[in-house]
């Protein structure tokens, strides 16, 4: 049996509030399925399970705000039985009477743990619905079935429509607002007050790399396309497996290394605010996969439907504010991770080569580095590994 705690979803983040679980006891869970949703200053997050097994136990009521690290649930492991409290047996005559009396019993229809998820977010009953999975389980397809259904019979009675412009996007309630500003100050104000903060930045001559993506994107359609930010962040990862060091997080008084590379993104909310979420294992995904994997955590982020592995497994954290015509930004870095990469906007500067002066189209890369886990030589190597994979853009 094992306790399934309220996560951390961030350094900022004391405690959340149970919004809704998304599975019931007897429910069979695996590594990854969401299970429950919470609120926290950043919006609703959906929280994954990193086991599988069967949920025993539920503790806590939603609506219920519980500090991180409370137990939630109880997690029995895959293919234990819950242990059942029996009635003394009763007598022969007493079974063979009830068992004549009842009525079949009825049976309980299992349902995977995201078709039931599927089914509550689009209204529609799982009584309604005939699984096709194993020992007539009900699966996500059998939903989507279902709701497809509804809507074409929906859309057979349905009387003229009339067609609405919509408005502008709502925006955030003040107090969420003032909720999520208070949480980022809080955080980095605690940044600024623990980590020795050093700074490094370089220009680097984005000729090369801008020609090749203009010319690799040429031989794509438009929705095909890949953005410039997504060669930052790959070359990024690229130059964390040449310098691991400051793919880190400060814990226990070290800097303790980690193997994978999740980039954290700031994404700007557009009714305000900023989130972080992570792209997981960008050193290891082509520039098309990172590329789908930024749209749609964008278009999540923006929704507030984040996991919360996203919002808390970033190694590091890349933020560009070029489209906004800042020329280089010098952020605070995010414990517990040891570094923070800053990319302005790329615009024509003079550029020396070969005793030649011209115009280049040029990009400032920043560093922030925790002088604890660190130093500027270390930082250095960084910004060259990055200058050198954006180079050979061809190979990222």
């Amino acid at each position: 049996m094992s306790e399934y705690r309220m996560p951390s979803l961030g350094a900022d983040m004391e405690a959340g509030v149970l919004v809704e679980w998304k599975v019931h006891p007897g429910d069979h869970i695996h590594r990854g399925d969401i299970i429950a949703d919470v609120e926290t200053d950043k919006g609703i997050i959906e929280v994954e399970v990193f086991e599988d097994g069967v949920i025993d136990k539920i503790l806590i009521e939603p609506n219920t705000k519980v500090p991180v690290g409370t137990v939630l649930a109880m997690i029995s492991p895959a293919g234990a039985a819950a242990p059942v409290s029996l009635p003394p047996a009763p007598a022969a005559q007493e079974v063979a009477q009830a068992v004549a009396a009842a009525p079949p019993p009825a049976k309980r229809a299992r349902v995977s743990p995201l078709a039931r998820k599927l089914a509550a977010e689009l209204g529609v009953a799982l009584d309604t619905i005939a699984g096709t999975g194993p020992n007539g389980a009900i699966e996500r397809g059998d939903v989507e079935q279902a709701v497809a259904r509804l809507k074409a019979a929906a859309k057979a009675e349905a009387p003229p429509r009339v067609e609405i412009q919509p408005g502008p996007p709502p925006a955030l309630a003040p107090d969420f607002q003032a909720g999520m500003r208070r949480a980022i100050a809080a955080a980095m104000a605690r940044a600024n007050r623990g980590i020795p903060h050093y700074h490094l930045e370089s220009r680097i001559d984005m000729s090369r790399p801008l020609r090749w993506l203009e010319e690799e994107n040429l031989k794509r359609s438009m929705k095909d396309r890949i953005l410039p930010a997504v060669l930052l962040m790959k070359a990024v990862a690229k130059a964390l497996t040449d310098v691991p060091e400051l793919n880190a997080y400060w814990l226990d008084d070290r800097p303790q290394v980690q193997e994978a590379i999740h980039i954290g993104f700031a994404i700007a909310l557009r009714q305000g605010g900023l989130v972080t979420p992570a792209l997981h294992h960008a050193d290891l995904k082509s520039l098309d996969e990172l590329m789908a994997d930024l749209r749609d955590l964008i278009t999540r982020t923006r929704a507030g439907r984040l996991r919360s592995s996203e919002l808390s497994e970033a190694t590091i954290t890349v933020t560009s504010l070029g489209d906004m015509g800042v020329e280089k930004v010098f952020g605070v870095i995010y414990p517990p991770q040891v570094a923070l990469v800053g990319f302005g906007k790329v615009s024509e500067q003079p550029w020396v080569e070969h005793g030649m002066l011209g115009l280049r189209p040029v990009l400032i890369a920043t560093l922030a580095g925790d002088h604890r886990a660190t130093d500027g030589l270390k930082g250095a190597q960084f910004l060259e590994a990055l200058n050198k994979h954006l180079q050979e853009a061809d190979k990222l």
